[in-house]
């Protein structure tokens, strides 16, 4: 099983394969043609950092492709159902607090910000629940909590995929 992503990150990804394929594949492969003309490629800095360039952009195209071909999608839920990237204000009754969670697919997931995978303990305990709904989350063997659900709205946050964060 690979990554989860959303059909959104599907796309994203595959608007970067095309960009490194298309346009900065060809300028690489000039940069190291440009500085293997030089001359002597054994004290050649411009021609090993240019073929190091280009080898790095095919190695992130297969990386890419691979992450793709072995994703699984994780479909849209229901409008008032807790999924990907909903944002989720709940009520912490053992702080008497409130906070609010956004649920992403685990390569996009930033705990620091409350940005939660759905693979998470909490991400977990929310997924697929209703505003009402009071959820236990397994924080660890001995420990758990209780998250009651007051509002679920459609991300802003989770909007975009980092990339890079591969």
């Amino acid at each position: 099983m690979g990554q989860h992503l959303t059909k959104r990150d599907v796309e994203k990804i595959e608007k970067e394969i095309e960009m490194r394929r298309v346009e900065l594949r060809p300028k690489l492969t000039k940069a190291v043609a440009e500085a293997a003309a030089q001359g002597d490629r054994s004290e050649n800095f411009e021609y090993y950092a240019a073929k190091r360039e280009n080898n790095q952009n095919n190695s992130r195209i297969r990386y890419l492709e691979r992450v793709l071909r072995t994703a699984e999608i994780v479909e849209d839920t229901a409008e008032d159902e807790v999924g990907v990237d909903k944002e989720v204000r709940v009520y912490l009754p053992d702080d008497d607090e409130e906070d609010t969670y956004t649920l992403v697919t685990p390569i996009r997931a930033d705990s620091l910000n409350n940005i939660v995978s759905i693979d998470s303990p909490i991400g977990k305990a929310l997924l697929g629940h209703h505003v009402g709904d009071t959820v236990t989350v397994q924080a660890n063997a001995r420990y758990t909590y209780q998250l009651k659900i007051l509002e679920i709205r459609d991300s802003s946050k989770a909007d975009g995929l980092d990339i890079n964060a591969f």
